[in-house]
């Protein structure tokens, strides 16, 4: 499914993306530029993170801004001439009487690869995602982790050097999460492209992404390493957002703020008061 090394990679940045939807704001300029990863997007609903994503991948179009793709203004093509970029949506309706194989063929036809380079690309993700012994069932008895499997299997036909998942792992229960989680990172790395992935649980974000960006208000409040992110946040929103942080004000009245494991007791202090 791609030459491995990172030798393909292509730079994927976005610059002033704004979006409405008649008088209210989702987008308000989102600026960034992306590289080899894992990108996990959070936010609280309503904070512009699905229509980001889609924005990319040509699901909806932009009101202004730019979408630059190795080195290529491709704001105005239309998703069929996207093809470096996969995209796996939140939810969507497969086809129920077709294999998995026949489906992987179908989809790799959409996308303009050639029969013999569908035919190894499809060999591949099915062993690659676990499916070769399902190959030939109908997808109307898969099970939910099954379909989420083909639905990754599908977004990564035709080499994308940018994987766009929109809340990929929000249908399945919690041992399934872990388990997706495990193999998502191991197509990342086995193919060492950029991943974009929307979610609203913090846990997977931290778990999985190699970059957390928080979004607040249709923009990107910040991005950096989990524990950079976790550690030093840059404003109000990003520090209560993400995880438990404790706020006091101190006989100067000054405030300080910290996380529950930063608190250890001391044998004497300036400061006295109830912990309560």
């Amino acid at each position: 499914c791609g030459a491995e090394g990172g030798s393909d990679y292509m730079e994927l940045a976005v610059n002033e993306l704004k979006k409405s939807y008649g008088k209210k704001e989702v987008l308000k300029g989102v600026n960034y530029v992306f590289t080899p990863g894992i990108y996990g997007v959070l936010g609280v609903n309503g904070a512009g993170k699905s229509t980001f994503i889609k924005l990319i991948a040509d699901y909806i179009k932009a009101d202004s801004g730019e979408i630059i793709f190795d080195g290529e203004n491709i704001t105005a093509l239309k998703r069929n001439f996207r093809k470096k970029l996969g995209y796996m949506p939140q939810q969507q309706d497969i086809y129920k009487d077709m294999t998995a194989q026949s489906f992987l063929y179908y989809i790799a036809d959409l996308k303009g690869v050639k029969r013999r380079e569908a035919a190894l690309q499809v060999e591949e993700l099915l062993n690659a995602l676990n499916l070769k012994q399902y190959r030939y069932d109908k997808m109307g008895k898969f099970s939910g982790g099954m379909k989420q499997r083909i639905l990754l299997a599908q977004a990564l036909i035709g080499n994308p050097q940018v994987l766009l998942l929109d809340e990929p792992l929000s249908n399945l229960d919690a041992k399934l999460r872990v388990k997706m989680r495990e193999e998502i990172r191991e197509i990342q790395k086995k193919y060492e492209i950029t991943m974009v992935f929307v979610t609203h649980d913090q846990e997977e974000a931290m778990v999985l992404g190699d970059q957390i960006a928080i979004m607040d208000q249709g923009k990107l409040v910040q991005i950096g390493k989990p524990e950079e992110v976790y550690l030093h946040p840059q404003n109000d929103f990003a520090r209560d957002f993400l995880g438990i942080s404790n706020r006091f004000t101190d006989i100067h009245g000054n405030t300080i703020c910290c996380r529950p494991e930063e608190l250890e007791f001391a044998a004497e202090g300036s400061v006295k008061g109830i912990v309560r």
